[in-house]
């Protein structure tokens, strides 16, 4: 029997793609056991961006598969170009309707939307070891590995970090916020050219800056003031709001790590509460974006503006649910992985992006090959919709 490909409708649709969702929960890690829960909203993590697409294939009247995605403009470092890309993202086809194209209609179909809104480049993130997911994309379809960013966990506990008295952290006005951001990292790879309408978004908690007490005042900065010989600033964005985390199963050193607190707990109640978050329910998360730093000491902030971003997760009104921080930084931001405290067991340290140009013309094929063949010299950004 033959299926169709058409738009998702929200109102009859989604407990169909719930329903598949579930059914397609696969890790292909043996070192990731993270997963999403969507808390009844299949597709909550694109609704925030500026523009977004999700199709559904259809067979009497059963949804057999689904695919979202999303498109921006963003700024690509090797090229120093504005361009539109568009993201691939939650590609599910129901396990008894495999190997019978439906995947390859739904991708199809996607990037057919994107053409037709002047998309410049697809793109797609999945995990290393998610063979099936590359061999598809890179084999079938032409993406090209592209970038290889790590994904940072840190739990939460209940005790608060401490931050050195010699450093001054200031939250900064959303104006002054986006001049930074287009100041020191509009060069940047996927720096988002709507990166105001991001600072603006319900679900950006704010922007702080740290420097050392003895260096130059906050007040100017951003406006052709001077700029402290240290510095490092972020973005805290509340994803607990659109979806949960959870762990698909229980790894042997968490349950241990758990039970073992669990027993502390019981022995030493004076200890008021436990130094590790309960993993074993659904939990939320603050995602942290926008990262960026300068001078030969800034490790010691980005340090400092991680703690601060810990307590605030651990005194916030929702501190029972947010479990852990996460941060997303490219291969080469050696100074921010070394400081930005994580978890290896919760976090993954190749994420994978695959990319492939969608206008075949000579300068677009020029402009794709120096994209994915000269090596990056500019940090990634990583938008906040699209974790």
């Amino acid at each position: 029997m033959e299926f169709i490909i058409r738009n998702y409708d929200g109102q009859s649709d989604k407990a169909q793609v719930e329903e598949i969702e579930r059914r397609c929960e696969v890790d292909p890690s043996e070192s990731v056991f993270l997963s999403t829960d969507t808390m009844g909203d299949p597709i909550c993590r694109i609704l925030n961006s500026p523009m977004y697409n999700v199709l559904v294939a259809e067979m009497n009247k059963d949804l057999i598969g689904v695919i979202q995605g999303s498109i921006k403009v963003v700024t690509l470092a090797t090229t120093h170009d504005l361009a539109k890309v568009g993201y691939v993202l939650g590609l599910r086809v129901a396990p008894n309707h495999r190997r019978k194209r439906v995947g390859s209609s739904l991708l199809q179909s996607l990037e057919e939307w994107f053409c037709s809104n002047e998309v410049d480049y697809s793109y797609m993130a999945t995990m290393k070891d998610n063979h099936a997911s590359i061999s598809f994309f890179t084999g079938k379809f032409g993406y090209t590995k592209f970038r290889t960013p790590s994904i940072l966990v840190n739990p939460v506990n209940y005790n608060p970090l401490r931050i050195s008295s010699n450093i001054e952290i200031v939250r900064l006005k959303v104006d002054q916020a986006e001049s930074l951001y287009r100041k020191f990292m509009g060069s940047d790879d996927f720096f988002p050219d709507d990166i105001d309408c991001i600072l603006r978004n319900k679900l950006s908690l704010g922007t702080w800056a740290a420097s050392f007490k003895r260096d130059s005042s906050w007040d100017d900065f951003g406006n052709n003031g001077p700029v402290p010989s240290n510095w490092a600033m972020l973005s805290v964005w509340n994803s607990a709001k659109i979806f949960n985390l959870r762990l698909k199963e229980a790894t042997f050193s968490c349950m241990l790590c758990r039970k073992s607190q669990s027993l502390i707990d019981k022995v030493f109640p004076c200890l008021k509460g436990s130094a590790l978050p309960d993993f074993l329910r659904p939990f939320g998360f603050y995602f942290v974006y926008g990262l960026c730093c300068d001078g030969p000491l800034c490790g010691k902030l980005v340090s400092g503006l991680c703690k601060f971003v810990h307590n605030m997760a651990a005194e916030s009104e929702d501190n029972e649910n947010i479990k852990v921080v996460v941060s997303e930084v490219g291969g080469r931001d050696k100074i921010k992985h070394h400081h930005i405290p994580h978890w290896k067991l919760l976090s993954c340290q190749e994420d994978l992006w695959c990319i492939k140009a969608l206008k075949n013309n000579d300068e677009a094929l020029h402009k794709f090959h120096e994209l994915t063949n000269i090596p990056p010299t500019r940090a990634l950004f990583v938008d906040p919709r699209e974790v």
